[in-house]
């Protein structure tokens, strides 16, 4: 019987976190590792891989890496059949990597709109796509966590194609759910605000930049990257058995407060 304990606990289960060498992707990785999955940390940086791993393992917990360009088929499928062989199964999936070329739309190149869409889109596709079909395949079910964005919801000059990107995630995640729903497999987006982690240096180290941002959301901060990692848990684990097919923002509340400035009541 699951108790309270019990129920956010991933034990015996294996996850691959796809990002996982920095920022969000790296502390989910080391949450899911203290909550009792076997981590497959993967990245397109091997070094930033091995170090979330290496921490894992540090802490007394199973993990390992790979180098992996969610971009290059091959690259995704070697990675995935790589998993599966050594464990048999994947039954979580969390993908987070995404890239933000800010200009302005009319000054936007071919080029960068393909960088953008490359990766945060056709990349998580192909990924998911990868992992679905292992988790269909071997029937045990699992959890898809994508990674949209407060700007699924709204955006600013220089974020258009970036938060496209991260729109089109939510009806991506809302597609798989329920295509794959009868092989129980639950698919879901998170959805950051803003977070410290290296996609958001350029605007830390502006101060005033760093500080509207902070001053936006209704807790008056930027947000760390491991308290996303605790809901990416919660969406990986039996607490969440129900959902499915939705998004969880983790924003501070910058989707609920309406503007900059406040009313004199």
């Amino acid at each position: 019987m699951s108790n309270a304990a019990s129920v956010f606990r991933v034990d015996g289960k294996v996850a691959l976190v796809v990002g996982g060498g920095s920022g969000i992707g790296q502390a989910a990785a080391v949450a899911l590792g203290q909550s009792g999955a076997t981590v497959v940390c993967a990245d397109v940086n091997l070094a930033g891989a091995q170090a979330t791993a290496d921490q894992i393992i540090r802490e007394g917990h199973r993990a390992s890496a790979l180098s992996m360009d969610i971009t290059k088929k091959e690259s995704i499928h070697a990675g995935v059949n790589g998993i599966k062989a050594a464990h048999g199964k994947i039954d979580i999936l969390v993908s987070t990597p995404a890239i933000n070329v800010r200009k302005r739309l009319l000054t936007y190149t071919d080029e960068e709109l393909d960088r953008v869409v490359d990766l945060n889109l056709k990349g998580t596709f192909k990924v998911t796509q990868a992992v679905a079909q292992v988790m269909s395949d071997t029937g045990s079910g699992g959890s898809i966590i994508l990674t949209s964005s407060v700007r699924s919801l709204v955006v600013e000059p220089g974020q258009g194609v970036y938060a496209a990107t991260k729109a089109s995630l939510v009806q991506m995640a809302r597609g798989f759910a329920v295509e794959l729903a009868p092989k129980g497999v639950r698919v879901n987006a998170i959805a950051p605000g803003v977070i410290d982690t290296p996609l958001t240096a350029p605007i830390k180290n502006n101060t005033e930049w760093y500080s509207a941002y902070s001053n936006r959301s209704a807790l008056k901060r930027w947000g760390a990257p491991e308290e996303l990692a605790w809901p990416i848990v919660f969406l990986a684990s039996g607490a969440s058995s129900f959902v499915t097919g939705t998004v969880l923002f983790v924003d501070g509340g910058w989707t609920a407060i309406d503007g900059r400035f406040e009313p004199p009541l």
